[in-house]
């Protein structure tokens, strides 16, 4: 129903004209010390171009709620200039013609030879680009505060039976072993980091990229709601509604050991002070250290009627796959840049780490799209696994129960 309200706006969207001569109106949900600090430094790239700007942030880690809104602008005619979208969700937006084609762009500065093929696929619809990527993030990242696990006689866990072991020393000497914020989206990443730890993936790619009925109905997917089940009990009771970043800080300031989050999170260590290696630790999830859920974040372009719109967006797009830009930005953010090519030497260990992950996991078949931040399946088969996960996580269902419930809920919406 969606879907058709918004293709019957189509042409009112076209003939909008969203932005005055020169503006780009940007709707992202950059909110957090991290992620401010780096769209920040888009703007001054293109105050500096003559491009303004005018910020439309709408707070919300997961971006569930600027999606919201995203749809409220476009049925009502008058969509932003650009919006942070990802994954298959560019495609499902150029299906119903509200994208504009930034090809000339693309072409003029190389892409196709700038960008590695499993994103800049992500970046076309029919062939043509209509968004451009501005990072690549690792999700199945583990985050760890050295000394709570010195403290605590424990190990950095590199299995899930291992975390669960180390999980319950580090709680016995009196500290939260998990710090996780309780919204649906983080339960998601959680989980996700269970999927591709217990059983690899391969199993990954059939049961939650291609939606295999068999994967998906397997001894293995029962197992991975046994051990998404466990780490219910190493949360702390002011889980519910707690953002990423306030639990990142948790692990900061020596509440809490852990955190599983993608290398946003990264971000936060920075903005701290704190230097990896030393005051924090960044390793694979527990059982994933082959592999790379990957999350590109991009800026999808909104067709414009007016000129000068048209420009600016061109600039944009231009300023966006710059070397500077792409350093800057993904210094600031944790992430590493979505262009090939870039010098290493002013990215840190974890970069370092995640770009050599980025590179072997692409050899050796571990490179996954993140099921949990919109880049491997429709929204809908996102939405049902999201559900799921965040229900089976706040209720004493059994793993066999979540199981039958990943499966009706995944065909529901398919």
């Amino acid at each position: 129903m969606i879907k058709r309200t918004l293709a019957a706006c189509v042409a009112a969207a076209t003939l909008s004209t969203a932005a005055q001569a020169a503006d780009v109106e940007v709707l992202h949900y950059w909110t957090s010390g991290g992620e401010a600090k780096s769209v920040a430094y888009l703007k001054e790239k293109l105050t500096e171009a003559g491009v303004g700007w005018k910020d439309f942030a709408v707070a919300g880690g997961g971006g569930e709620n600027a999606m919201t809104v995203l749809k409220s602008r476009a049925v009502s005619g008058n969509p932003p200039t650009a919006a942070q979208i990802k994954g298959p969700s560019i495609q499902e937006w150029g299906e119903l013609g509200f994208l504009s084609d930034i090809d000339s762009v693309a072409k003029a500065n190389n892409w196709d030879a700038l960008l590695p093929g499993v994103v800049s696929d992500v970046m076309k619809h029919d062939g043509k680009y209509v968004a451009a990527p501005v990072n690549v993030h690792r999700v199945n990242w583990l985050w760890a505060n050295p000394e709570i696990f010195q403290k605590a006689g424990a190990t950095i866990p590199t299995t899930w039976d291992d975390f669960l072991v180390q999980a319950k020393k580090i709680q016995d000497a009196g500290y939260i072993a998990l710090a996780h914020g309780g919204q649906a989206w983080q339960d998601a990443t959680v989980f996700e980091a269970v999927v591709l730890g217990v059983g690899g993936p391969e199993y990954y790619q059939k049961a939650f990229v291609e939606l295999d009925a068999d994967a998906l109905n397997s001894a293995t997917t029962e197992e991975v709601f046994r051990v998404f089940g466990e780490i219910r009990g190493l949360i702390d009771e002011n889980s519910p509604g707690r953002d990423w970043n306030v639990a990142t800080s948790m692990v900061i300031n020596g509440e809490a050991a852990m955190q599983i989050m993608g290398d946003w999170a990264k971000g936060e260590f920075t903005v701290a002070g704190k230097t990896p290696g030393v005051d924090y630790a960044c390793v694979a999830a527990p059982g994933t250290s082959g592999s790379f859920t990957f999350n590109v974040d991009s800026f999808a372009f909104f067709a414009q009627s007016d000129a000068d719109a048209q420009k600016a967006q061109q600039e944009m797009a231009k300023q966006i796959l710059g070397q500077d830009f792409q350093k800057v930005f993904n210094l600031n953010k944790g992430s590493i840049p979505a262009r090939l090519g870039m010098a290493r030497d002013e990215f840190d260990s974890c970069a370092h780490a995640s770009m050599d992950a980025f590179v072997s996991s692409a050899q050796t078949g571990g490179l996954v799209p993140s099921f949990a931040h919109g880049m491997a399946v429709p929204e809908a088969v996102s939405g049902a696994i999201y559900d799921t996960a965040t229900n089976f996580f706040n209720s004493d269902q059994s793993a066999a129960e979540g199981k039958a419930q990943l499966i009706a809920s995944i065909q529901a919406a398919m």
